[in-house]
């Protein structure tokens, strides 16, 4: 786009990814966004490939990956760098880690329960759950 000409600006861009400005100035700081051309007055003016690469990482981020993953996938993505071997070991690292994850919450659901159920709720000094936050780990 040359210097001058009309694009989206940041709050369009934004709003067509569905996420806050501020988001996208900071995608922008760290890398994740290419800069867009600047109109004479200065402002940001974002084409339609910077809207696709903004919802690209909005639905990383929606499925959880990390930032880095992130960068690595959109070089994956990008026109003659497609490897799908590579993004599926990404995405299957990304995997174990949101197993590994629901494992724990599983975990803290259970004890978070069965401490719960103990509980009577009576006005007693005696209480299961403060006695589990309480004991030694």
């Amino acid at each position: 786009m040359a210097k001058g000409a009309r694009g989206l600006s940041i709050g369009q861009i934004a709003a067509a990814a569905g996420i806050n400005l501020e988001t996208v100035r900071y995608y922008e700081r760290i890398g994740l966004m290419p800069p867009p051309a600047r109109t004479a007055g200065g402002h940001r003016a974002y084409d339609p490939a910077h809207v696709r690469r903004l919802a690209f990482i909005r639905q990383a981020r929606a499925l959880g990956f990390g930032i880095e993953d992130i960068r690595t996938l959109l070089a994956l993505a990008a026109p003659g760098h497609r490897s799908c071997g590579e993004v599926r070991d990404v995405a299957a690292a990304h995997l174990s880690e949101v197993r590994d994850k629901l494992a724990r919450l599983a975990r803290l659901e259970r004890i978070l329960s069965d401490t719960v159920e103990r509980c009577s709720g009576a006005p007693t000094p005696a209480c299961p759950v403060l006695d589990m936050l309480d004991a030694p780990m």
